[in-house]
């Protein structure tokens, strides 16, 4: 498919299609492009937890978030599940003393998210 092709079937589209299909598109190449994750697998201070937490979870800041800890993207979006899985669901899980776990929860509730 030619370029030109390419835009006159995009013109075709709703407006609310474009945005998606175009934001789903751009956010999919960021995501699969490398990028430094240098402090992958290195321990997060209570500070970094309550940057993150101080985003709304959406996609767009999970990839944002890693760029900027360089750490891997899933780490951020699973920085954002254990913050809202609740408590009973966790004590009753393999993580129950898991130091990481509890820590990402005490800043969860320190900073009076509700979920």
């Amino acid at each position: 498919m030619k370029r030109n092709e390419f835009f006159e079937e995009l013109d075709k589209l709703p407006i609310e299609n474009k945005n998606k299909i175009l934001k789903d598109y751009v956010f999919e190449k960021e995501k699969n492009e490398d990028f430094d994750q240098s402090n992958k697998g290195k321990p997060w201070t209570d500070d970094e937890l309550r940057v993150i937490l101080s985003f709304a979870p959406t996609k767009e800041n999970c990839l944002l978030l890693a760029r900027a800890f360089k750490r891997g993207y899933g780490s951020i979006e699973q920085i954002f599940r254990w913050a809202t899985t609740d408590l009973k669901t966790i004590i009753n899980s393999e993580r129950k003393d898991d130091s990481f776990v509890l820590q990402i929860k005490k800043i969860y509730k320190e900073m009076g998210w509700r979920a």
